[in-house]
Parts: C-alpha cells; sequence; structure tokens
C-alpha cells in the first residue's frame, strides 16, 4: 500500500537528469544516479523518484531495475514543478574569499535565485578572474544539490566571472546595489521590486565597494538600498538582500 501511495503522489526524491526524454511511457537511464539510488537512499525497483529536465517540468518516474553501475527507469507522467519563484532574480556578488560563494550559492538557490554571477571589484581578495575557473565544476554540483533538496524545477545558472565595470552594464530588470552607505537615500524600490518581473542585486566584497564605484553604478541606472543599520558581511548582505526580494514579491508568504 505505501508503495502504492508513493506511486501516485510522486517520489519525494528528486534529481536532474541531463538529455532525458519526458514523455510517459519512455524508458529513461538512471545508471548517472545508481549509485545515490542504491547505496545512499537504499532504494529498490518499484519506487519512484521525480526527475527534472531543468526545463520546469517534473517527471515522476519507476525504477525498474537497480544494480551496481547500472539503473533503469520509466517515465510515469509529467507535471509542473512548482518551486520556481515569480521573479527572475539576479545576483552579482563580488567573490569572497574561502569558501564562502560556494555557500552563498547553496543558501541562494535555496530561497529562489535563477542566476549567480562572480564579480571582481577593486577590493575583491580572489583576483584575477582565471583562478576561479577551476572551481565552476563544484560550484555548479552545489547548485544542483540545493535545487534538488529545495525542490526547485530549474537549475540556477553560474555565470563566467566579471569585473565590476562589465556587471554594472548586464543589469537584468530593477537594478539594486547593496551599499552600507545608503542609508540617508530615500528611494521606493520596494514598490518597484514589487512590480519587475526581474531584479539583479549587486553585493560588494569584504572590504565595501569604493565611493568610486558606488557612483558608476549609479551612473549606470543601479539603485543603492540600505539592508539596515548594521554592516553586514558580504555573504550575510547576499542573502538577506535576496531573502528582501523574495519576501517583497511574495515567494515567502
Amino acid at each position: 500500500m505505501a508503495r502504492e501511495e508513493t506511486c501516485r503522489g510522486g517520489g519525494s526524491h528528486r534529481f536532474f537528469l541531463e538529455g532525458m526524454r519526458g514523455e510517459p511511457g519512455a524508458r529513461v537511464d538512471l545508471a548517472p544516479l545508481s549509485h545515490q539510488l542504491r547505496s545512499v537512499l537504499r532504494l529498490d525497483a518499484g519506487s519512484v523518484i521525480t526527475l527534472l529536465d531543468g526545463s520546469g517540468a517534473a517527471y515522476p518516474t519507476r525504477i525498474e531495475s537497480l544494480e551496481k553501475g547500472q539503473a533503469t527507469g520509466t517515465v510515469l507522467r509529467s507535471e509542473p514543478a512548482l518551486g520556481e519563484p515569480s521573479v527572475e532574480l539576479t545576483l552579482y556578488q563580488c567573490v569572497p574569499k574561502g569558501d564562502r560563494f560556494a555557500w552563498i550559492l547553496q543558501k541562494g538557490t535555496e530561497l529562489g535565485v535563477s542566476r549567480f554571477v562572480p564579480v571582481i571589484s577593486s577590493r575583491t581578495v580572489v583576483r584575477p578572474a582565471e583562478r576561479l575557473l577551476p572551481k565552476y565544476e563544484r560550484w555548479r554540483a552545489v547548485v544542483r544539490e540545493a535545487a534538488e533538496q529545495s525542490r526547485r524545477g530549474r537549475l540556477p545558472v553560474v555565470e563566467e566571472p566579471l569585473h565590476w565595470a562589465e556587471a554594472l552594464e548586464r543589469v537584468r530588470g530593477l537594478g539594486l546595489l547593496a551599499w552600507e552607505e545608503a542609508d540617508g537615500i530615500r528611494s521606493n524600490w520596494q514598490a518597484e521590486a514589487a512590480d519587475s518581473d526581474a531584479v539583479s542585486l549587486l553585493v560588494g566584497p569584504e572590504g565595501g565597494i569604493t565611493k568610486e564605484e558606488a557612483e558608476a553604478a549609479q551612473a549606470r541606472g543601479w539603485l543603492p538600498v540600505s539592508l539596515g543599520p548594521r554592516v553586514l558581511r558580504s555573504e550575510t548582505a547576499a542573502i538577506a538582500a535576496a531573502a528582501l526580494v523574495m519576501h517583497i514579491a511574495g515567494e515567502l508568504d
């Protein structure tokens, strides 16, 4: 009975599977997931999992065979994946040192960020941009795992690193610059964010952004916003700002 209920409701274990066919009745090669299905989750033939192709659709799939290094499944049906936000949020994040950017990727994905863009500013510790490229395989794995865990229907994109001036030109929708010196700047950014289908957040490095960088951002239409009376770490500011935008968009109701 429990197995039949799982079958009707779809599998609670979700996996992005590149290149899968989503037609009901289609056979799917689950070999890339075999170790996790068999050795980690202890599933067996007959169990139902949910596959995602990254397009926003979900495919409950029954495991037909599961052996070491090999597995197959049958797609039962197609249904909408309900974890995607209504607002497209792009996070332009000056890269912090250590493993903090991976943490930002994980938490940002859980909150609903659609796109991450590493940024190098004048005070960014990690430079040049080429030093970031070897990290991309792990960063994308972090995003994929967080997207599966948080029931996302699309994989957030991790774009190539940009320098500050380049990032300023790539604004998508409403551009918001998190700046500790924006406290005295009055604006209706929250009302604008509530009406925007796309929002870009730009967050500086550990040492903050320079006055010249802030002025350059404002000259290109970025709106300076304050996150309160306390100075936040770069990674804290990123998540706090993302959560604020999602709350304003009604995604945390």
